[in-house]
């Protein structure tokens, strides 16, 4: 469920995770948790045990550089997770994403006659996209968010052969670039929580922003193809971020993208 203590949550979550023989410790005795107990992680990073239950209790919330760091290197996490980690623990500052696209991007994406292209936000609503783009799925219409068609959508399943490992992807993507201190991100984290599969996937507090990928369709019109999928940032909006969709040159998605409109 959605929280007000984001930091405290996501340090609970990556200490379960922590097998003792991974971090060097005896599995010694019974143990009432799965991964590392607050008191053995708490060691590994070299700070007391009373203040590591004030940051998992959201009594500390801002923790010293320092002490990310070592947090970090205890609980294994990769550069993205850190920087996650670090992110949470800034002063609390909620900059709502932004929903109005100028002009000169919608001209930008209607020039990409060949490519499906749109914009969303860091909340992965979709805030405009070109014909191309809205042609190959009803989830890059404007008004849709990414992440509740997702896992809501039968439609969406269909589409992706690869559905669970993109599903694994979005929810990661949205934990890292969302504010969990924004209003309406809560509210969609809340809403989707009835989700099983969301459910799941959110509690493992993976933190990976969207990569450039190939990402294999399934259209019900022109059948399966694959598409090179690019992240490029919005000047002057820095919220927002432009998806394009391109097929190598001559290829059989070369030529299912064409038929496509």
């Amino acid at each position: 469920m959605a929280t007000d203590n984001p930091l405290g949550e996501f340090l609970k979550a990556r200490r379960g995770r922590i097998r003792p023989s991974h971090a060097d410790l005896p599995a010694l005795g019974r143990r009432r948790v799965a991964g590392l107990r607050r008191e053995e992680l708490a060691r590994l990073a070299g700070i007391s045990e009373p203040y590591l239950t004030r940051l998992e209790q959201g009594v500390d919330r801002h923790p010293s550089p320092q002490v990310l760091r070592a947090l970090a290197r205890a609980l294994d996490l990769d550069a993205d997770a850190s920087a996650f980690m670090f992110a949470l623990a800034a002063p609390d500052h909620v900059r709502p994403p932004e929903t109005e696209v100028t002009p000169d991007v919608h001209q930008l994406l209607d020039a990409w006659v060949d490519s499906p292209a749109y914009v969303r936000n860091r909340r992965f609503d979709v805030l405009a996209a070109n014909e191309r783009a809205r042609a190959l799925a009803p989830m890059y219409e404007p008004g849709h968010n990414l992440v509740r068609d997702m896992f809501l959508s039968c439609e969406v399943r269909r589409l992706l052969p690869d559905w669970p490992e993109i599903a694994a992807q979005t929810a990661a993507a949205l934990r890292a670039e969302a504010d969990p201190r924004d209003p309406r991100t809560a509210r969609l984290v809340a809403e989707l929580e009835a989700n099983e599969d969301f459910r799941r996937l959110w509690a493992r507090q993976d933190a990976r922003p969207s990569r450039d990928e190939l990402k294999r369709f399934m259209h019900p019109v022109v059948g399966e193809f694959s598409l090179r999928r690019q992240a490029l940032t919005v000047g002057g909006a820095e919220q927002q971020v432009i998806i394009v969709y391109q097929a190598a040159p001559g290829s059989p998605s070369a030529a299912a993208l064409a038929r496509l409109l």
